[in-house]
């Protein structure tokens, strides 16, 4: 299922479930929200086992709710932000989410708080810390893999795919990205379910980098079937909120943009 019909599905179950209109609240609701928030870490002043019972409160009505609206997804983890009463939860193979802490409401997308001369997207620093276990678990032998000449600087991670202009685009720069200092990791991330055999095909290539610039320049390589890792890290691409390529991302976590020349590319990791 790719990233905008996850979306869909997931925001029409919802709905259909009657989890996004607004109701009122008797006094018994009250008293429960006002337990539950009452430990949220916004306040600083819970002790530590009564903010994990409240998490784990949490995670336990957000788990309910989503049975109750046939959506079959695991909460991995749930974490407070810096507004009041809002939690980022991290979903199993889905995006993560928004959630209020009456477990009631669920927001999808980015939350961006105003005030400073450019927008702050509130969840990007926990999103980038979760991405950055997800990359160091992967196996290099799993990636193509281009070396940065001379001492590396810094290392980034691209979702790419072969048949992607742009992505054409990048690949034809990465000598110059090289001589930079930044190592390049390619992620297998086909934008459709026509484009799987070609990745396919490279990825169990014994030569990928041959195998990806023969794609790349519009040549037919033959198909080859393998275990390859392209499925897995389609699905890797999509829980972390990929939805076009190129998708780069710094070694941190952090996301840097879709196409960005070696210029705009070197200034976005200096900073």
């Amino acid at each position: 299922m790719s990233l905008h019909r996850s979306k869909i599905f997931l925001a029409c179950t919802l709905a259909a479930a009657g989890m996004l209109s607004a109701c009122s609240k008797d006094k018994n609701t009250e008293q429960k929200t006002d337990s539950l928030t009452a430990t949220a870490p916004a306040t600083g002043q819970a002790s530590p086992i009564l903010e994990r019972n409240a998490k784990q409160r949490l995670i336990n009505t957000l788990q309910d709710g989503l049975k109750k609206a046939n959506i079959n997804v695991k909460i991995v983890d749930i974490q407070a932000t810096e507004v009041p009463n809002l939690y980022w939860v991290n979903l199993d193979g889905m995006p993560s989410v928004y959630a209020t802490a009456d477990g009631k409401y669920i927001i999808q997308g980015d939350v961006l708080r105003l005030g400073d001369s450019k927008l702050h997207n509130v969840g990007q620093a926990l999103q980038a810390t979760e991405n950055k276990k997800l990359f160091a678990a992967l196996n290099p032998k799993d990636l193509i893999i281009y070396p940065a000449q001379g001492a590396t600087k810094h290392v980034i991670y691209v979702f790419t795919d072969a048949n992607c202009p742009y992505c054409h685009k990048l690949h034809g720069q990465l000598a110059e990205i090289n001589a930079k200092g930044i190592e390049v990791r390619y992620i297998a991330w086909p934008r459709g379910d026509q484009f799987f055999p070609a990745m396919e095909a490279i990825w169990c290539n014994s030569d990928r980098k041959a195998a990806f610039n023969a794609v790349a320049q519009g040549q037919q390589i033959p198909a080859v079937q393998c275990n390859s890792p392209v499925k897995a890290q389609y699905q890797l691409g999509l829980k972390i909120g990929v939805n076009g390529t190129p998708a780069i991302y710094s070694e941190d976590g952090l996301y840097l943009g879709g196409y960005l020349s070696p210029d705009e590319l070197e200034q976005r990791l200096a900073q």
